[in-house]
């Protein structure tokens, strides 16, 4: 069998619109927030919502800069209770005492999965509002991934659930 190289295939059809949504606590690093943005976009989603300083890297996120709208608040604890409101499911992307295996835990459709900082993680405050929280298993140091390359698997992990969106 021959394989011939293309550059870009044309992004799949959703059958329904992703309900993934990423929620952000302020991030020190444009270059993660870019990062997390081009990604997001990958996956089909449409909607960020974020907290702190706000700049996406367009060398960065590329497409992803036009193709998912950018929200910006303040504080995440308003943020949080307005999504529960809406009927999300709150996950965290955290190591914690009892957070679940991401290679087994089942998303919900309605997912809103909140990442902390990079350097301080998720808040005791902001973890108690969550309904569950998620860790990546990782085999050596530095011990976990950078915050960027965590998002990336866990909205691929959600999009591995539901691959019709």
């Amino acid at each position: 069998m021959a394989f011939q190289h293309l550059r870009h295939k044309p992004p799949r059809r959703l059958q329904r619109p992703r309900e993934l949504l990423v929620v952000c606590a302020p991030m020190r690093s444009n270059v993660n927030l870019s990062r997390i943005a081009r990604a997001a976009s990958c996956c089909g989603l449409t909607r960020m919502v974020c907290t702190g300083p706000v700049r996406l890297d367009r060398k960065i996120a590329r497409d992803g800069a036009d193709a998912i709208m950018v929200e910006s608040h303040r504080t995440l604890p308003p943020v949080l209770k307005m999504l529960r409101g809406e009927g999300y499911q709150l996950v965290g992307l955290e190591q914690t005492t009892h957070s679940h295996d991401l290679h087994q835990y089942a998303f919900q459709r309605k997912t809103a999965l909140v990442i902390g900082n990079e350097r301080t993680g998720l808040t005791g405050e902001l973890l108690e509002m969550l309904d569950d929280v998620v860790e990546i298993p990782v085999w050596g140091p530095p011990h976990s991934y950078n915050v960027a390359t965590a998002t990336m698997m866990a909205m691929y992990e959600y999009c591995r659930q539901f691959p019709q969106g």
